[in-house]
């Protein structure tokens, strides 16, 4: 899941300067599992803007919306009878989300409530951590289920490095070992032997150093003809 963070509600509130008619728009998806961007948290400041545009004397007016997935077109063109009108929609989406939004309403100023902070998992209530740094070669079959990209502070491909002690990173006490774990995890499944195979240098074209990147399923494609029979734009 993507994790994101709410900006700091002075950060939000500078980017609404100058706005008027304002949509809080929320995404039921990531960020609502990770507290940051749902329908309680849409609601909540909602209110918080509306209580700040009393007190300051704002000209703030705030609607509110919380679609399934700000990510896919389908879901944000429901939102357009709400967006009509509005001269900020404040996305509490991901960036992705928010550039969606952005792409179906151009003439309308999309700001981001959220930081993205990574792709991560629970450890335990309230706790996100990173998992996954989406490199587009994946590795986990020879590191035994932990990835060494994205949980390893030096994204190592053979470890660990000459810092770790203890089993922690020396970057922090608090930081597992990425390494470490790869070893014990390995030899839980009594696939020690892999740590004897080396790694080969990496290519990075498949990360976000080789550009955006795209995936196609062709499967999934529709032709410009099926896409003119829904009534969808080219």
């Amino acid at each position: 899941m993507i994790v994101g963070e709410q900006k700091p509600l002075e950060e939000i509130f500078r980017m609404l300067s100058g706005h008027e008619r304002i949509l809080v728009a929320g995404c039921r998806s990531c960020v609502a599992v990770c507290h940051a961007g749902g329908e309680k948290e849409v609601s909540i400041l909602a209110e918080a803007l509306r209580l700040r545009a009393s007190l300051a004397n704002h000209p703030w007016k705030v609607e509110e919306i919380t679609v399934e997935r700000q990510c896919e077109r389908e879901w944000v063109e429901a939102m357009g009878p709400l967006v009509k009108g509005k001269d900020a929609v404040l996305s509490l989406a991901c960036g992705v989300g928010a550039q969606t939004v952005q792409v179906l309403y151009p003439r309308i100023r999309v700001l981001p409530g959220l930081n993205t902070s990574h792709m991560g998992a629970p450890d335990m209530p309230g706790v996100f951590v990173e998992k996954c740094g989406g490199c587009g070669d994946c590795l986990l079959h020879l590191t035994g289920g932990i990835c060494p990209i994205a949980r390893c502070a030096k994204s190592l491909l053979n470890g660990p490095c000459g810092g770790s002690q203890n089993g922690r990173c020396e970057i922090s006490p608090e930081v597992p070992c990425a390494w470490d774990q790869i070893v014990r995890s390995l030899e839980a499944m009594g696939r020690s032997d892999l740590l004897e195979e080396p790694i080969p240098p990496k290519s990075w074209l498949t990360a976000r150093d080789g550009g955006p990147r795209r995936t196609v399923i062709p499967t999934a494609v529709i032709s410009e003809e099926q896409r003119k029979m829904k009534g969808e734009r080219p």
